[in-house]
């Protein structure tokens, strides 16, 4: 017995299980429509992922150039591997924000999806470790790892994440972010090869 409200249509008790499947039906249509038009979703059942070919682009090799003529310590520029894009860069002051103690950073997006960033400062390592680590007082090292015969110290960072730090002509140098330890290999590989650039 189907029930009916008094504008003649049926009532709630008396939609049939073909009704509901029809409106399921075009709620999938619809957001398959949305999801085809935006073309930036997927499915991914393992967790998030980055799209290497959405993420922002920067400029690394201008703002290297830039801070190279603007800071007391020398500035290198790596040469990525291909497939690596350059995300961000920024510089920042550090500890008592003398002339020599900021941080000028560069971002990249590598060719497997991660996110790795190099950060250079003319300031105490334990300072460049405060900020870059999001501490309020500098971590203790946990090891070390030796890359083309250097020695860098490895730190607890932000989330699990580990820093990497040396200290190269003057200038402290640190690794961080999500990448895998061979990526973090690659960007210190790249960036003891690095000569200072030209202030």
């Amino acid at each position: 017995m189907d029930f009916v409200t008094e504008g003649g249509h049926p009532g709630r008790a008396g939609l049939r299980m073909r009704d509901m499947v029809g409106a399921m039906v075009v709620l999938v249509v619809i957001i398959g429509g949305i999801m085809a038009f935006w073309g930036s979703c997927s499915f991914s059942p393992g967790g998030p992922t980055v799209d290497p070919g959405s993420a922002p682009t920067a400029d690394a090799g201008a703002a290297l150039e830039r801070a190279a003529k603007s800071v007391t310590f020398p500035v290198r520029q790596p040469t990525v591997p291909k497939g690596w894009r350059a995300n961000s860069t920024a510089t920042s002051s550090v500890g008592s924000g003398a002339s020599g103690d900021v941080i000028v950073r560069v971002g990249w997006v590598t060719a497997s999806g991660a996110y790795v960033q190099l950060s250079q400062s003319g300031g105490e390592a334990a300072d460049v470790l405060v900020e870059e680590t999001g501490r309020e007082e500098a971590p203790e090292a946990t090891g070390s790892v030796t890359v083309d015969d250097v020695t860098w110290k490895s730190y607890p960072a932000r989330r699990d994440e580990p820093a990497w730090v040396i200290e190269l002509d003057g200038a402290v140098l640190l690794i961080t972010g999500s990448a895998p330890e061979s990526e973090f290999r690659q960007l210190a590989t790249a960036t003891q090869k690095a000569p200072p650039l030209a202030t």
